[in-house]
């Protein structure tokens, strides 16, 4: 039986907002059904809490400093081996239908003759998926057209320099003016694009085409949502689903803002963070987002029908999470970029089709896992063989099928601030503004080169409140965890030419005819003698 694989990512969905997650107020049935099927990583870090690199990593399984690709738009080296490449290798297609953040490298082709436009080319700069509908979800007129989309829109009458921008990124006013959806005072307006023609449900009816003619050969489709991620804008009637009272408050103190690390206390301050500081725009805007989370969750719960009408759930895993979180106010700021887990934690649940994970099915597990264990997973249950000198995550397999194996024991996450308005501020050299960010369950760390680390003690302090950086109390736990990210560091697979099995099987090099350091023959007919008697 062939084993396909659907791979459904959202765009900046926080773990804790879904119903199987504990959230007190949003519907999600449909994936908290997709819980109880499988088996819910509660647990689960991305590589980045940045959109690019977090999705690098995924797509590559290895880490930042592996990849490379540290940034947004920041193109991933040509001959970094992708999902796409490893499927290849026995026969499988990594589709694409949705967003990747993907960025060519161009200057690489260039210099290795390789044409962008050629098979191999095309190949490269789409990061290995073959491209069954791109849409990244960012196209205001002048800058990257979605060519499927504004397509789609133009031929089913809604027209416009960007259609994007004027329908699916517009808003409709009780007077029937049209505003901006960029402009989060009209968030709670619905958007122009009636709802069966929204990017949600775009990329879901995209996902049951290629699926309905999909063919014999096993295949990934990475079904990848651009919501929640702003714009902040969702169509009727999920714009006003929710209200003020279903929204939580803040977690945020006083206290953690007057000692705030000096890149936390920058963040807060600019102004995707300063959006959150008065509690009824904050109400406002996450309304919407929840409204866009339960837009995604009713089209999963109508994707899911058709797959079980159409018997593909039978043989597909089934893989739902995100590739960051977003801090909606929580600790002064907005958007992503640091390491509480409103950022760096991510939803994950994978259903097993095998009988082999019935005995698991609907329970949580508490282990760490990583953003980079999927295409090890995808892999593994596809039936290929894996290639260990070059994927850096780890297959869930073992966890999904319940057997007792050894375990990560500390997460990892990097983030470059040099980008940012953090760098200048604080005059830090390009150099020093990789943060890194090492987990072991219990204390949080994160080393900044040129400034103080962070520490947080997830035992005593579940909210990451108190910052126990330069409490000289911690000491001996900061400097125990600062060995654990060293250690990491130097535990790179850099050499993915050659797999340990190709070193182990080695001649060595007397019987190639290599003679260094010998004396005479006697010393010579020894050393042959040891290696035919070991």
């Amino acid at each position: 039986m062939t084993k396909n694989v659907l791979f459904i990512m959202c765009d900046q969905l926080r773990a804790d907002y879904l119903g199987c997650a504990g959230h007190p107020t949003i519907r999600t049935p449909n994936i908290d059904a997709l819980a109880a099927k499988g088996v819910r990583f509660e647990r689960c870090y991305v590589q980045s809490p940045i959109c690019g690199p977090s999705r690098m990593s995924t797509y590559t399984s290895r880490y930042v400093r592996s990849h490379g690709a540290d940034y947004n738009n920041v193109p991933l080296r040509v001959g970094e081996w992708t999902m796409g490449d490893h499927l290849q290798t026995f026969g499988g297609r990594a589709v694409l239908c949705g967003k990747t953040h993907m960025r060519a490298d161009i200057e690489g082709m260039a210099r290795l003759g390789i044409d962008p436009a050629s098979a191999k080319g095309k190949h490269i700069a789409e990061g290995g998926f073959e491209v069954w509908d791109r849409l990244d979800g960012l196209h205001p007129p002048g800058v990257r057209m979605p060519s499927h989309y504004n397509d789609y829109l133009k031929k089913n009458g809604f027209d416009g320099i960007s259609p994007w921008q004027d329908w699916a990124a517009s808003v409709v006013d009780t007077d029937g003016a049209i505003k901006s959806g960029w402009l989060n005072e009209n968030c709670h307006l619905p958007a122009r694009i009636p709802e069966e023609h929204s990017e949600t449900a775009y990329s879901t009816n995209r996902a049951i085409e290629f699926m309905d003619q999909a063919g014999d050969a096993p295949w990934c489709l990475h079904l990848s949502y651009i919501k929640p991620h702003w714009p902040i804008v969702a169509p009727a009637p999920y714009h006003n689903m929710y209200s003020a009272a279903d929204v939580i408050p803040p977690v945020r103190s006083e206290a953690e803002r007057e000692k705030a690390h000096p890149v936390h206390a920058i963040n807060t301050e600019v102004r995707y963070s300063t959006a959150y500081k008065r509690e009824d725009r904050r109400a406002q805007v996450i309304a919407t987002y929840m409204g866009l989370i339960t837009q995604i969750d009713d089209h999963i719960g109508r994707l899911m029908a058709w797959m079980e009408k159409s018997g593909k759930l039978d043989d597909t895993l089934i893989i739902f999470t995100s590739d960051h979180g977003d801090y909606l106010g929580d600790h002064w700021m907005g958007e992503k970029l640091f390491f509480h887990d409103a950022s760096v934690k991510v939803p994950l649940i994978v259903i097993d089709p095998s009988a082999e994970a019935d005995a698991n099915r609907g329970s949580v597990d508490a282990r760490l896992t990583e953003a980079i264990d999927l295409v090890p997973t995808i892999v593994d249950f596809m039936g290929g063989e894996m290639q260990s000198h070059i994927l850096e995550g780890r297959s869930l397999m073992p966890l999904l099928h319940g057997q007792d194996v050894d375990w990560r024991d500390c997460a990892f996450s990097e983030a470059d601030y040099s980008r940012t308005a953090a760098r200048t501020k604080l005059g830090q050299p390009m150099s020093n503004c990789r943060m890194v960010m090492a987990f072991d369950g219990r204390w949080k760390y994160v080393y900044c080169p040129g400034q103080r680390p962070i520490l947080f003690d997830l035992d005593t302090d579940p909210q990451e409140l108190n910052d126990l950086g330069t409490d000289p109390a911690f000491e001996a736990q900061r400097a125990r965890m600062q060995a654990r990210v060293m250690e990491w560091a130097y535990g790179t697979s850099a050499r993915i030419t050659q797999t340990g099995a190709f070193i182990e099987e080695r001649k060595p090099e007397i019987r190639r005819g290599i003679l260094v350091g010998f004396w005479d023959e006697t010393e010579v007919a020894a050393a042959f003698a040891r290696l035919d008697s070991s």
